[in-house]
């Protein structure tokens, strides 16, 4: 398997050095791993924090920066970052109004980012966290209990953001954060497997015609494997999934996402076919977003998030936002 790499223990710290090389915006510290965006702490905003494995870029370090995060914490390929790390971006951007956590629900992101809520909080840094869980695939999975947290970790980090760089308080803003969590539901399909730098070679056996509905960031397993289908069918699938769960009755946030290796031109033609299922459905489209947002290294695939969204969740999604990985309105 050939990859853009000098050796597999230099991946992270490579690409955290070219991401300070192209983004002076953000102080990235590469040997304790935290990115902070160069402002930080604003006085009078809660800062937020997240973090997780690395390899779904541009989640997370790619979201930090005015209208989304404070600062973020890679840890090595799909494995969580550590207390230290956390400890260190919520005491780079507290400025006295306390920190949010924000926290996909993989095992050992949970478990790392309630002790560093901890040692925060001995330190004087008042804390709240939110968890993410809107993966309706499966529920318990080979790296959490309950439902994985995935594409709707995009829109919890942009609203509340947004509601953060409004001034709004702690309480307040782990409050939005959690009801977008609430409102929002997801369901992934992978085409082919990923390749870790470490193992060179894809991580699972998806055989030439087969797809997995279902599947997980980090390549876990999904529902079912099934022949591969059209677009079309696809989106069916991911649309009734999602939709089923959710039952949305006002209009609806989506997130048409790559996993890494799906380009451009079929996310945009899944994204028509989306909407064809949801209008057949009878849910509006409010907002839309294409492309690779929540990856998994070079699958091929796409993963569906939709959330159901009021008026002030949309107000806060049209927020600017100047992120390496997503910019509007600035």
């Amino acid at each position: 398997m050939k990859m853009l790499i000098n050796v597999p223990e230099t991946v992270v710290a490579d690409a955290l050095r070219g991401l300070a090389a192209a983004h002076p915006e953000l102080t990235v510290d590469v040997e304790n791993r935290v990115i902070v965006r160069r402002d930080a702490p604003v006085a009078g905003k809660v800062g937020l924090v997240s973090g997780g494995g690395s390899g779904h870029e541009p989640l997370h370090g790619g979201f930090v920066g005015p209208g989304m995060l404070s600062a973020a914490c890679p840890g090595e390929v799909f494995t969580s970052p550590v207390p230290d790390q956390m400890l260190r971006a919520a005491a780079a951007v507290d400025s006295g109004a306390g920190v949010l956590f924000i926290v996909k629900n993989y095992t050992g992101d949970v478990l790392n980012f309630d002790m560093a809520a901890e040692l925060a909080e001995d330190e004087g840094i008042q804390v709240a966290k939110v968890l993410v869980n809107d993966d309706v695939a499966v529920t318990d999975s080979l790296y959490t209990a309950g439902r994985r947290g995935t594409g709707a970790t995009l829109f919890v980090e942009k609203i509340a953001g947004a509601a953060a760089d409004e001034g709004m308080p702690l309480e307040r803003v782990a409050a939005i954060a959690r009801q977008v969590n609430e409102n929002s539901r997801s369901f992934g399909v992978a085409l082919s497997a990923c390749s870790t730098p470490a193992k060179g070679s894809p991580t699972f056996d998806l055989p030439p015609g087969e797809l997995e509905l279902g599947i997980g960031i980090h390549g876990e397993p999904g529902r079912e494997r099934r022949a591969m289908m059209t677009s079309g069918e696809i989106a069916e699938a991911a649309v009734e999934a999602v939709v089923e769960d959710l039952r949305p009755r006002n209009p609806v946030l989506v997130l048409v996402n790559g996993m890494g290796a799906t380009p451009l031109l079929e996310l945009y033609g899944f994204n028509a076919e989306v909407h064809r299922v949801l209008a057949a459905r009878g849910v509006p489209v409010a907002r839309v977003l294409v492309g690779n947002y929540v990856t998994s290294l070079d699958m091929a695939g796409a993963s569906l998030t939709i959330c159901q969204a009021d008026e002030d969740m949309l107000r806060l999604w049209d927020a600017p936002v100047k992120t390496p990985g997503l910019r509007w309105g600035m």
